[in-house]
């Protein structure tokens, strides 16, 4: 269904700024609807993680044993993205939504919605859009409330 493409925006920054380059594989799209590339385990330098749908030999032992990735769906290969399946919202996704978006500002359930509604490569080029800093175009994570790079505060609900 979805190759193992690069999807590349190209982000103007403010004045001065100049311009960043992202690629985001589509198999950094988790089955929830994560942008896996946003994720602090993903940028950690020891041991960072290869995305939920990557290498398992390679994650922490709490994202094995995620209950959205464990779903017979996903896990027996039916679906590799939950936009598809005919029991969403579960309550697994809702309750993982619901965190998300008091938290860190991300709706996985918005997510999905844009997925199936536009295709990923879209969604993948508006969240290189949204999730790049507007100070100096780095790719913000989501689970932290600055830009490691520059120190761009963006999100007040997480400090």
């Amino acid at each position: 269904m979805y190759k193992n493409s690069w999807i590349i925006s190209r982000k103007n920054m403010a004045k001065n700024k100049g311009s960043k380059h992202h690629r985001i594989p589509t198999d950094l799209i988790a089955p929830c609807g994560m942008n896996c590339r946003l994720c602090y385990a993903f940028e950690r330098e020891k041991n960072p993680c290869p995305g939920c749908r990557g290498d398992d030999s390679l994650k922490m032992k709490s994202c094995l044993t995620c209950n959205i990735k464990n779903c017979e769906l996903i896990a027996g290969g039916t679906l590799k993205i939950c936009h598809g399946c005919e029991f969403l919202p579960c309550t697994r996704l809702k309750n993982l939504d619901k965190r998300y978006r008091s938290k860190y500002g991300m709706s996985m359930l918005e997510n999905l919605k844009t997925i199936e509604a536009e295709g990923i490569s879209s969604f993948i080029r508006k969240e290189i859009e949204k999730w790049s800093c507007p100070e100096c175009g780095e790719l913000l994570c989501v689970h932290k409330p600055a830009c490691e790079e520059c120190g761009y505060k963006w999100n007040q609900a997480a400090t």
